[in-house]
C-alpha cells in the first residue's frame, strides 16, 4: 500500500524521514562493492588473455568455480517453497528450448561440426574474439556465479 492509499482525503502526504535511497537490490557498502566489480573485471581481463585450453587457463576457470562453490556450500541459500503444481506451459517452453540446443550440439559432434552445420561454440567464437569481448564475457559469468549463490 502506498501512502496516497492510506492517508485520510484531505491530509497532506508526509514522506518517512530519513530517507535512504539505494539501488535496487544494492549494497549498504558501495565502496566495497565498487572494489569487488573492479577486482573481479581485472581478474577477468587477466583469465580470458590466457591461451585457451592450457593449464594456466583451466585453473583460471577452476578457482573462482571452486571459489563461489565453497562461499555457497559455507552459506547456504534459505530454500524458496516448491510451488503446488508445475505450469506446464512455461515448463514446456523451456524444455523445447533445451532439447532444440542439445539436439543442435549432438549433430554438429556427430557430423563433426562442419561448415554447413557448425557448433553453436563454432558460432560464437568469433564474436567473443576480441579481448574485451571476451573479459566482459568472462566478468559476466563470474557475476552469474555470485548471483546464483546470493539466491
Amino acid at each position: 500500500m502506498t501512502v496516497e492509499e492510506t492517508r485520510e482525503p484531505g491530509q497532506p502526504v508526509t514522506p518517512r524521514w530519513p530517507v535512504t535511497v539505494r539501488w535496487p537490490g544494492g549494497s549498504r557498502r558501495p565502496v566495497l562493492g565498487t572494489l569487488a566489480v573492479l577486482g573481479l573485471a581485472g581478474y577477468a581481463w587477466v583469465a580470458s588473455g590466457l591461451p585457451p585450453f592450457s593449464g594456466r587457463a583451466l585453473a583460471g576457470v577452476l578457482i573462482p568455480g571452486a571459489a563461489l562453490g565453497l562461499i555457497g556450500y559455507g552459506r547456504p541459500p534459505d530454500r524458496i517453497p516448491a510451488p503446488d503444481r508445475i505450469g506446464v506451459t512455461g515448463f514446456s517452453y523451456w524444455a523445447i528450448c533445451v532439447a532444440a540446443l542439445l539436439e543442435w550440439e549432438a549433430s554438429a559432434f556427430r557430423d563433426n561440426s562442419r561448415p554447413w552445420h557448425p557448433s553453436l561454440t563454432a558460432l560464437i567464437d568469433p564474436l567473443i574474439q576480441p579481448h574485451p569481448v571476451r573479459s566482459v564475457a568472462f566478468l559476466a559469468w563470474l557475476l552469474a556465479g555470485w548471483a546464483l549463490i546470493r539466491r
